[in-house]
């Protein structure tokens, strides 16, 4: 099995990389994210890989960091979620704003992903949460400690998705605030708090 490659950029494709190590060239499949973070060609490279063996191919897959590794082992133990899909998930969302989409329930952001529909977001989202573990971002305090719909937490999160960001954007802003002020924070506070994170340079 094949986990990391250490060589030399070779040749870029559509949908992967070939790295040239002591001249063999072994291709690997890579998301969006990995691409963006790629060496000029002939440049020295590092890949982390997990490898796909297959009774008709042995499919290599390369990531540029840990974090999105890990998120694509975890994708692949969902049901209907194959290593070509898991890497449409990582081309979509970083491992960042996945873990704060599985953490906030944000079907929407994980659907953004080529070939993932509702239905299928919310598996990945329902499978993940108890999964991921560190690697998810967990409901902010406090919002965790209220019924779902209820706290301040929660309003806060909920204005700013009226506000029109995103629901994992929201999350993310609120569960920063919520840790600088505390768990005892109102609503407006979390609110103002939030648009900072999102909106830097803004006035308290």
């Amino acid at each position: 099995m094949i986990a990391k490659l250490t060589g030399v950029l070779d040749q870029i494709a559509a949908d992967g990389v070939v790295v040239d190590v002591s001249g063999v060239g072994y291709f690997a499949f890579c998301s969006t994210r990995t691409f963006s973070r790629l060496p000029p060609r002939g440049a020295p490279l590092r890949l982390l890989i997990e490898t796909h063996v297959r009774e008709d191919h042995i499919h290599l897959f390369g990531f540029i960091d840990a974090a999105e590794r890990d998120w694509f082992r975890l994708l692949t133990t969902v049901q209907g979620v194959g290593a070509r899909l898991a890497l449409a998930v990582l081309s979509a969302l970083t491992p960042e704003e996945l873990g704060l989409a599985i953490g906030a329930q944000d079907r929407a952001s994980v659907a953004r992903a080529d070939g993932v529909g509702p239905r299928l977001a919310s598996r990945i989202i329902n499978e993940l949460r108890d999964k991921a573990g560190s690697l998810a971002m967990d409901l902010p305090a406090a919002a965790s400690a209220q019924p779902p719909g209820e706290g301040a937490a929660a309003d806060a999160i909920s204005a700013l998705v009226n506000l029109g960001y995103r629901r994992a954007e929201a999350f993310g802003a609120v569960a920063a605030a919520a840790q600088r002020l505390g768990l005892a924070a109102p609503a407006e506070a979390l609110i103002r708090a939030g648009l900072q994170e999102l909106i830097p340079g803004a006035q308290p």
